[in-house]
């Protein structure tokens, strides 16, 4: 498949669609979240367990990415436990940490939310060739990652 043409833009053009999407994707993560009777950061949270799959992720690992004090997620966990999201259980290499795991209903509701969104998505990217997705996908790591380290340096405690 060979690419479409595409109108020129500028870096700071990108920034700006890039601004808009981030913008639309917090209100629909907020959207999400209230369908699924959970705060914004709770869903991440879950989010990160799901990531996880098959590993164990720990409250410990948790905080740390959603940018939160262990006694924070210790209240985040109760509440995904409560509405089903999650099972806590001791590590067995540690019995003073806890792992966390999905609760395979739960995972449905969220699927059940997502998969209409990720199918445009997936539209989406159809309209591109390979190459240009390749790309894609090296920005989107990238800036991920980037981003990633710029919240580690500016958001020190």
């Amino acid at each position: 498949m060979e690419g479409k043409p595409r109108p020129a833009a500028s870096a700071s053009d990108a920034i700006s669609a890039m601004d808009g999407l981030i913008a639309t994707s917090i209100v629909g993560q907020q959207e999400f979240a209230r369908n699924l009777g959970l705060s914004v950061t709770d869903l991440v949270c879950f989010a990160y367990v799901l990531e996880a799959g098959d590993s164990p992720v720990t409250a410990g690992d948790l905080a740390g990415r959603a940018h939160v004090t262990t006694g924070a997620v210790t209240g985040i966990l109760n509440r995904l436990e409560r509405g089903g999201f999650v099972t806590r259980e001791p590590d067995p290499a540690d019995r003073r940490r806890v792992r966390v795991a999905a609760v395979p209903a739960a995972e449905e509701r969220v699927r059940a939310i997502y998969e209409p969104y990720y199918a445009r998505l997936a539209e989406l990217f159809a309209d591109y060739a390979p190459d240009e997705i390749a790309v894609l996908a090296d920005w989107f790591t990238r800036a991920g990652a980037l981003a990633r380290a710029y919240l580690e340096e500016s958001c020190d405690d």
